[in-house]
């Protein structure tokens, strides 16, 4: 092979690298006993500072959460937790459904027809939404807002370097969508408006308005939702979208440092067979038993890449299983309770730091658990002095934020009465 591609030796193939890179002094450490190593990791692991050492009122995306114990105790059985991806239909029956069960528990909470059997995580199912619209309008025009989280920004991007769209951001006022700028760029080229309700400052998009915007324009509305919020929101469904995407760690899964997380995708049944990954139906076989099959696999892995609505590899199994058991134990109820919990403190916490002198909001809008503080100090300063009092005080990086001295805030159903009173009586010493 050396020899095929004009390289004299395997040391020659590498001489690009620096040679100081290619023998490098590696100061290993001497070894240890089986106790002394357990030791050395125990010490390392105390090294990392989590929200229990922590109050975190820290979202943009990853939540803390109550999670039911039975959702760890099912998800560890070996049945589970050491099966693969689902090729062989015949010998998966388990696992092909409890995917259907989630794919049927998400049609119900957003309201759509029909959805996957999930995605990568929220920001890879948003993008591959914009990829579908492009496929179904056969238009190039790919608008979303400004009021996106932005790592799932640069995600859509990702995706779309690769293709003829042009996309488009829809800048934001007061918080929000610029629904005027929205209905002056959106015409008969325009595949796809993208949006995220609440958005990542935390505040409710005019979703009537974007509604009047995209009437009659043969564009697809793509509306991306923390599903705890849909305990109280309106469902993408009802409001008109015709795809509904989101990331599923709310769902029964822990923060985890990141992850691995799951996002969810779900759409219109006339958009069916141009969905990304793969969905399980329901059967019966020959001697009349229920069955569950791999029903539609358009993934690249199942048929010839060029037909294939996507590369996507795997649905991220465990934890959509994760968020079947959480939706299934907490019920429509539990749902709407978590979200109710959500609300309320969210608001208790923003009338109480409102009242700070120095402090104003970055909008009026409605939001759900998330909102948006204007600091008269850097953000940045204010969480470092409130993380020395044992507070994580928000998201305050301005490459997120879009100002120094932003902060955005968020309140979940794990946040007792005193810690939201502590949180207020700090930020009244640091500003």
């Amino acid at each position: 092979m050396l020899g095929t591609i004009g390289v004299s030796s395997v040391e020659d193939l590498f001489r690009e690298i620096p040679s100081v890179l290619h023998n490098p002094e590696i100061d290993v450490p001497a070894p240890l006993a089986e106790a002394e190593l357990r030791d050395r990791f125990d010490d390392l692991a105390h090294s990392n500072r989590t929200t229990r050492d922590y109050v975190s009122f820290l979202g943009a995306g990853a939540y803390e959460r109550i999670r039911p114990s039975i959702v760890d105790h099912l998800v560890s059985r070996s049945e589970f937790l050491t099966s693969y991806t689902p090729y062989q239909a015949e010998v998966s029956q388990g696992t092909l459904q409890f995917i259907f069960e989630f794919q049927s528990a998400i049609v119900a909470l957003t309201r759509m027809e029909v959805a996957n059997a999930s995605m990568y995580d929220g920001a890879s199912a948003l993008a591959e939404a914009a990829l579908m619209a492009l496929r179904v309008t056969k238009k190039k025009r790919v608008l979303y807002a400004s009021t996106i989280h932005p790592r799932w920004k640069q995600t859509l991007k990702t995706y779309l370097g690769g293709t003829e769209a042009e996309p488009i951001e829809v800048p934001a006022r007061n918080g929000i969508v610029d629904a005027g700028f929205l209905e002056s760029h959106v015409d008969d080229t325009t595949a796809a408006f993208l949006v995220q309700h609440p958005n990542f400052f935390g505040y409710l998009e005019e979703v009537d308005r974007i509604a009047e915007c995209l009437e009659g324009r043969q564009t697809l509305w793509v509306q991306a939702s923390d599903p705890i919020s849909l305990g109280l929101l309106s469902p993408p469904g009802d409001l008109g979208a015709d795809v509904a995407v989101g990331e599923l760690q709310s769902l029964g899964l822990p923060l985890s440092f990141g992850g691995p997380y799951a996002g969810f995708f779900a759409c219109q049944e006339k958009y069916v067979r141009q969905t990304p990954g793969r969905i399980v139906g329901k059967t019966t076989d020959a001697e009349g038993k229920t069955g569950y099959v791999l029903t539609l696999q358009t993934r690249e892995q199942h048929i010839r890449r060029e037909k294939a609505t996507s590369n996507i590899c795997t649905n991220q199994s465990l934890c959509a299983l994760a968020a079947t058991i959480y939706m299934a134990s907490m019920g429509p109820e539990g749902l709407r309770e978590a979200a109710r919990q959500n609300f309320d403190k969210a608001h208790y916490l923003f009338d109480g730091l409102r009242g700070v002198p120095g402090v104003e909001t970055l909008s009026e809008r409605p939001f759900f658990n998330e909102f948006t503080l204007v600091l008269p100090i850097s953000a940045r300063e204010a969480s470092r002095r409130l993380r020395e009092k044992g507070i994580l005080a928000g998201v305050h990086d301005p490459r997120w934020t879009g100002d120094a001295n932003r902060l955005v805030v968020c309140v979940t159903e794990t946040k007792k009465r005193e810690e939201l009173d502590r949180m207020v009586a700090a930020f009244r010493e640091i500003i």
